[in-house]
């Protein structure tokens, strides 16, 4: 049986529907930036319309994206980095909650109200169901993540330092700056759905350009870019 294009009864091209998913996501622009860069390029659509798309197609994207980079992802059960960053919805603050591996791809994120035990074993048990059992966990001195690892038998694999868990600290910064863009988030529900999109469209995007000479990083950056443009095409 084959399966139904999610383009079907849209009026607007995929062409322009992925691109204006792409460029939402991935940089920190609003909703009305995006629809000045496409007005600029002779497509006239609203802001509204925008945001729509990007609720309706970004997480069928982030999933179509985790399913080609799955086989991949066994290399990230070598070290991870866990850290949580403070993120306030309507005044009140939350915990963004993020697993990255030693190559700097997002591996999970999960919001909660608190910071405590409870918390960090539900996101840990989270992540290990998804990705598998790291043989490494590196992580700054919140006593959370001693007592949750202590709960699942991984105390062991748990390694601090002062500078230890600068790769997780970096890997804040392209969500922070896109958060504020966006003038914060203002329901729990949506800050989860934005983050996990995001970590999906930030990985694939990622090339680690300071890795890779010019020529590498302009053929990786037309793969990444040709892929994208391949999104729910069959």
């Amino acid at each position: 049986m084959t399966k139904r294009s999610p383009f079907k009864y849209f009026k607007t091209s995929p062409e322009i529907i992925r691109l204006a998913v792409m460029l939402y996501i991935r940089f920190p622009l609003s909703l009305r930036n995006v629809e000045d860069l496409l007005h600029e390029r002779g497509v006239d659509v609203s802001h509204e319309m925008i945001r729509y798309w990007w609720h309706r197609f970004g997480p069928i994207f982030a999933s179509e994206i985790r399913k080609r980079r799955i086989e991949g992802m066994r290399s990230s059960r070598w070290r991870w980095h866990l850290d949580e960053m403070f993120v306030k919805i309507n005044g009140e603050m939350h915990y963004l909650w993020r697993a990255i591996d030693h190559e700097g791809e997002v591996l999970e994120s999960f919001v909660t109200k608190t910071r405590d035990k409870k918390a960090a074993l539900k996101f840990l048990k989270k992540a290990m169901r998804k990705h598998g059992k790291p043989e490494a966990i590196v992580t700054d001195r919140l006593r959370s993540y001693g007592a949750a690892l202590k709960a699942i038998g991984a105390e062991a694999k748990q390694e601090t330092g002062r500078w230890a868990n600068n790769r997780a600290e970096n890997s804040h910064l392209p969500f922070r700056r896109r958060e504020r863009a966006m003038l914060r988030f203002r329901r729990m529900r949506s800050l989860q759905k934005f983050a996990s999109v995001h970590a999906s469209v930030f990985n694939h995007f990622n090339q680690e350009r300071s890795l890779s000479n010019r020529t590498h990083f302009k053929l990786n950056r037309a793969a990444a870019l040709a892929e994208w443009r391949g999104l729910c095409a069959e």
